[in-house]
């Protein structure tokens, strides 16, 4: 055989360009007849042989679609050091080695280390439990080679194979049909369409039809709901429709808030270091002609400025979120996700599968009037019981009424007679059954206009009159409306005869002269939990948008019942002619975006974060997954399809919309927790530097010794490691957080220098009232003791808006770790060997009360300052 004409290599180009050139390849086959494209492929019915699938697999590839690689362990260890605080104070160590730092290297490398090891075990554990998660069971289709049926691995699938399909059966690469016998394959994973499609093999004008919706085309990542096929593969891989889609987002992922964030934070800080810092150098540098000391004073300094343990900070309390949200079943593959959940203020979900159940329920039996009626869903049971051809979704839906089984068949009130299988010609199906009384009841179910033109009779209120112009006309109305509120309708009509007798055979010609009973209306209907957790959202200031690829009308049905009241809609062929400055001018306001390709949904997600909103998204299938990366937080469900799940940086074991509050909530208390490292360590490191700065203009000696700064500074962080463990006030989580640097700067440069204003007070102490003009060695130690208690006192201010110790308690672990750290560094002023090696001298009693009245004096202080600055310019 020679080589099928089949395109090849379409993932390097644009990503939104990938799908649609793959819809223009599959267009092309579906507008021709079967027997021409089995030509085109070089195939015919009994398959290909083993040589050609080998030579097409060498051609064309496994037919596997693109996949995340998991990170190495090196390249995360390398990812972890490239974060610019590493990278300073690695380079800061380095610096200080050549130039003779002494114990001071070591204690700069410590800090490295603590917080890139804990994060570095944390995000590999998460994603070992995240791979465990996502393993693919290995999945076989039926093939047709060598004349012989065989079950082949979906891998080693090639174009031009001759596949077999029956319910339950995965598609296993986009395929056109030869053969179709009652044939509804589910879509919803790539169109968001919440009913099954009915396949058949006839040719259809491409240029009418969008490729997705082509009745003779089955695609990867879909499944059979009923009836049965046979197809030839016509594209296999990253060439299928689905394999494309990945292709163009695999390794491709936005920078999310948080990242945003935490780098503008990390620069501010850095600017800040490189200004202080050399102006330290220099007039340390003038004022005492000794370089080298200056030189290492100003290297303690910048490391002084650096929050060094913002990494670590950072991890532990992502990685408590993490674990906090394990134990209510939810998967965390990214740590910065919990964040970004606490910081989300839009929430863009799908529809099928997320709101609503994913299946489909008989949610109306009515007649002509739009009364509900029984005996139609009498009726309708039996059609749906006694047919024997496969079920749909829509006659289990029927069957799921099983008082109506143990009324109507177990009671033998009714027996089979004879059926009429659907085809889809007629668009119907029709079962005939007695009572027992010599007449048979025949019952068609089926396309409200097929059925309807067999009717010539209707039945109201237990009467039955001719079916008339004008009830036509109402019972057209009728099932337009409810279209119009997205229910997918069938018609019913009977027929009684005297035939009653169980040989009796019925055929097509006996369905005449019906008379229409009324119609059964379907429905995907919203989970239970829904409406409870989007009104839960809203009241957290989570405004929710539904992005769906399916009808705006189902979906404003859909929004009704789970409390969304007059939505707005914006359609996705509309959003085609909008550009991106005009979609993000319209995204505020639109609650229901339907009929949405998945580059639509990409573009909704840009188009809210361009106008300030940390937004996430909730979807299951591969239509979704550009979105899921797209977003802040993507968020998917153990039932999602892989592609889904792999795009997405939480995943839910539980489908349940409830879980996501929880979440919005554990990430308002993981980000309160970072803010609040954040507005300690640098408004306590800028009004030291202040200080530094001030007393080496008059001091005659070093204010601090170098190693006496990087001491105090890891002293200080180790007490900021249980921050993870600390409460979060409940009025903080009332609505989203996320990143403001402007207030942050504004506090930072507030509160800071309340500080100095107390080392100057200690500076004046030691000068005075101990005279350390000559002994620099107490000068030192005095300040040291008074920087450590100030610093770690003062936290207990800054991580509450309300009083401390009075309306609002630290955790344990941080009241001790507090004490601890304190107690340890006055503990170094008086053990010898460390006060030795660290320049300490014992301080005098005296030393020691003036300092309780400095400390209760500067939280005071620091409390009304905090308080005014709330009210001035709001949270931080």
């Amino acid at each position: 055989m020679s080589t099928p004409i089949v395109p090849t290599e379409v993932t390097k180009r644009k990503r939104e360009d990938v799908p649609a050139e793959m819809s223009k390849l599959l267009a092309s086959f579906a507008s021709m007849d079967a027997d021409a494209v089995m030509k085109q492929l070089d195939t015919s019915p009994t398959g290909l042989t083993d040589q050609v699938v080998e030579d097409r697999l060498v051609q064309h590839g496994p037919n596997e679609i693109a996949r995340e690689k998991r990170v190495s362990p090196l390249k995360r260890l390398i990812a972890i050091l490239s974060n610019p605080l590493s990278i300073l104070l690695i380079v800061l160590a380095i610096i200080t080695a050549v130039t003779g730092g002494g114990p001071g290297v070591y204690l700069i490398l410590l800090m490295v280390v603590l917080g890139s090891a804990l994060r570095f075990f944390q995000e590999q554990r998460s994603d070992n439990a995240a791979a465990e998660l996502q393993k693919m069971v290995t999945t076989t289709a039926t093939v047709v080679r060598n004349g012989d049926t065989k079950e082949v691995a979906l891998k080693d699938i090639v174009p031009g194979d001759m596949v077999s399909l029956s319910a339950g059966d995965m598609v296993p690469a986009d395929v056109r049909l030869v053969t179709a016998k009652d044939l509804f394959v589910s879509q919803a994973a790539l169109t968001g369409e919440s009913l099954p499609a009915e396949k058949n093999v006839n040719v259809v004008d491409a240029s009418q039809t969008d490729t997705l919706t082509m009745p003779n085309l089955c695609f990867l990542g879909t499944n059979v709901e009923t009836g049965s096929a046979t197809a030839v593969v016509v594209q296999t891989g990253k060439e299928t429709y689905f394999g494309s889609l990945a292709s163009s987002i695999v390794g491709h992922r936005e920078m999310t808030s948080f990242d945003k964030g935490i780098n503008n934070f990390t620069w501010l800080m850095i600017k800040l270091m490189l200004v202080m810092a050399p102006a330290v150098f220099l007039i340390n540098g003038l004022m005492r002609h000794n370089w080298m000391d200056a030189f290492l004073f100003g290297l303690a300094v910048a490391v002084g400025l650096t929050p060094e343990m913002l990494p670590m900070i950072v991890t532990v309390n992502m990685s408590k979120g993490a674990v906090d949200m394990s134990r209510k079943k939810v998967i965390v593959k990214r740590l910065n996700a919990i964040q970004n959940f606490g910081a989300m203020d839009v929430l863009c979900t799908d529809k099928t599968g997320t709101i609503t159940q994913g299946r489909v329920e008989l949610e109306k039996h009515v007649n002509l009037l739009g009364n509900e009626d029984g005996h139609i869903l009498d009726m309708g049971f039996l059609n749906s019981y006694y047919q024997t051809g496969l079920k749909n979704l829509m006659d289990v839906a029927i069957l799921a009424h099983l008082d109506k089984a143990r009324e109507l068949v177990e009671e033998a009130k009714y027996s089979k007679v004879d059926e009429i299988p659907f085809d889809f010609s007629r668009k119907r199906m029709s079962v005939a059954v007695t009572d027992g009384g010599g007449t048979d009841l025949f019952i068609c179910k089926g396309a409200v206009e097929e059925v309807m033109a067999l009717s010539t009779s209707v039945a109201l209120d237990d009467k039955t009159s001719p079916l008339d112009d004008a009830q036509r006309a109402a019972a057209l109305k009728l099932v337009a409306d409810l279209n119009g509120q997205g229910f997918r309708v069938l018609a019913l009509a009977t027929s009684s005869s005297d035939h009653g007798t169980s040989d009796r055979v019925y055929t097509v010609n006996d369905e005449h002269d019906l008379t229409l009973l009324g119609f059964l209306a379907f429905l995907d209907p919203p989970k239970p939990t829904a409406g409870e957790a989007i009104a839960t959202l809203h009241s957290n200031s989570v405004d929710v948008k539904i992005l769906t690829g399916d009808s705006d009308l189902v979906t404003v049905n859909i929004c009704h019942q789970v409390g969304i009241t007059d939505p707005r809609v914006l359609l996705g062929p509309a959003i085609e002619k909008m550009s991106d400055d005009d979609l993000a001018g319209a995204v505020e306001d639109i609650v229901v975006f339907a009929r949405l390709s998945p580059h639509h949904k990409e573009r909704i997600i840009h188009a809210l974060q361009s106008r300030g909103h940390v937004v996430g998204f909730l979807g299951d299938g591969i239509n979704d997954a550009p979105a899921l990366r797209t977003a802040d937080v993507g968020i998917s469900v153990d039932s999602a399809v892989d592609i889904a799940k792999e795009s997405s940086d939480i995943i839910l074991l539980e489908n349940s919309l409830l879980i996501l509050n929880e979440g919005v909530i554990e990430g308002r208390k993981v980000f309160g927790n970072v803010i609040k490292y954040i507005k300690m360590a640098a408004s306590s490191n800028f009004g030291n530097m202040f200080s530094v700065v001030g007393a080496s203009a008059f001091l005659p000696f070093l204010p601090m010794l170098p190693l006496q700064i990087l001491t105090n500074n890891l002293l200080y962080d180790l007490s900021q490691t249980t921050i993870p463990t600390d409460t979060v006030d409940k009025e903080w989580l009332t609505k989203p957080r996320k990143w403001e640097l402007g207030n942050l700067r504004r506090f930072i440069i507030t509160i800071g220098p309340i500080s100095s204003i107390f080392d100057y007070l200690t500076f004046f102490i030691m000068l005075v009232v101990f005279k350390c003009w000559n002994n620099p060695a107490l000068f030192h130690t005095g300040w040291f003791v008074e920087s450590l208690f100030t610093q770690t006192l003062i936290v207990h201010v800054i991580r509450t808006n309300k009083i401390p110790f009075v309306q609002s308690l630290a955790s344990k672990p941080l009241l001790i770790s507090s004490v601890a750290v304190v107690a340890t560094g006055a503990l170094m002023t008086v053990i010898g060997p460390i006060a030795r090696i660290l320049g300490f001298v014992t301080l005098p009693p005296l030393y020691w009360l003036l300092l309780l009245g400095m400390l209760l004096t500067y939280v005071v202080l620091t409390q009304m300052v905090k308080t005014w600055f709330i009210r001035r310019f709001g949270d931080v």
